[in-house]
């Protein structure tokens, strides 16, 4: 299939944290306009399962590999067999991350934080680190990687320091491997999405935690509509990069705070 006229049918794409949430969405999306998708996360089961579901929906092979992407030795081996198999990478969804407990400051442990950064930004410096060597050896060379900021990577919740930081941290990542990556065709952006509907964001009908102190109820947005996106982003030639992006829940509080 061809998107603002590139050719994507057969390119290869992986997607972290592809087996559930934002990331099984983004997946089917591209799956659905003839991307070969590689799911990647931890859990075999969770992978297999959305493999399986998204190749029955949309009639397109979709394949997985179990890795955690804030061991750079899984990493290294997650890349190393998308080579062996398909010979080369032409997008990275870099869309693994978590969140943290919702605690004041002073209260966020060493371990806590740690975990954070290793799967939120660590993560992603390893996987573009992979994705670089791979496409600049590749022939034809180039691809594009997209990383998931998030509306964090600008505006923070109360009392989501590790969060908050990883993702300004992946804007700077983003910046910089979409300078380094020029001179090999490379492109690298980021979509900044805002309460997609997923486990992360199950609470937020419930009322969530607001800068003013009071608890309030926000819209969520089916997170189809950020597939949809990084399905634009991924769509188009190399000559042209979508630096950053934002989807959000039109109604939620973020613009004039609220």
């Amino acid at each position: 299939m061809t998107q603002n006229g590139f050719d994507v049918k057969g390119r290869i794409a992986l997607v972290t944290g592809g087996g559930t949430g934002v990331g099984k969405a983004v997946s089917r999306c591209l799956s659905a306009e003839g991307w070969r998708v590689v799911l990647s996360g931890r859990r075999k089961d969770v992978l297999e399962q959305a493999a399986t579901e998204i190749s029955a929906e949309t009639g397109n092979e979709v394949s997985w590999i179990a890795a955690d992407v804030g061991d750079p030795n899984s990493v290294r081996a997650l890349f190393d067999e998308i080579e062996a198999t398909f010979g080369r990478l032409d997008l990275l969804v870099n869309n693994a991350g978590i969140g943290n407990a919702s605690v004041p400051l002073e209260e966020i442990t060493y371990e806590d934080w740690s975990r954070v950064v290793a799967a939120n930004l660590t993560g992603v410096f390893l996987c573009t680190q992979q994705a670089f060597r791979l496409m600049k050896a590749q022939h034809p060379q180039g691809g594009r990687i997209i990383n998931n900021g998030s509306i964090s990577a600008t505006t923070p919740r109360p009392n989501s320091a590790p969060y908050t930081s990883t993702k300004h941290a992946v804007t700077g990542l983003t910046k910089s491997a979409a300078l380094d990556g020029r001179p090999f065709d490379i492109a690298c952006g980021q979509i900044d999405i805002g309460n997609a509907a997923s486990d992360m964001t199950a609470k937020m009908s419930g009322g969530v935690l607001q800068a003013n102190g009071e608890m309030a109820s926000e819209p969520t947005i089916d997170p189809a509509r950020v597939g949809e996106a990084v399905v634009y982003m991924a769509g188009l030639p190399l000559d042209a990069n979508v630096l950053t992006l934002t989807v959000m829940a039109t109604k939620m509080p973020l613009v004039g705070r609220g």
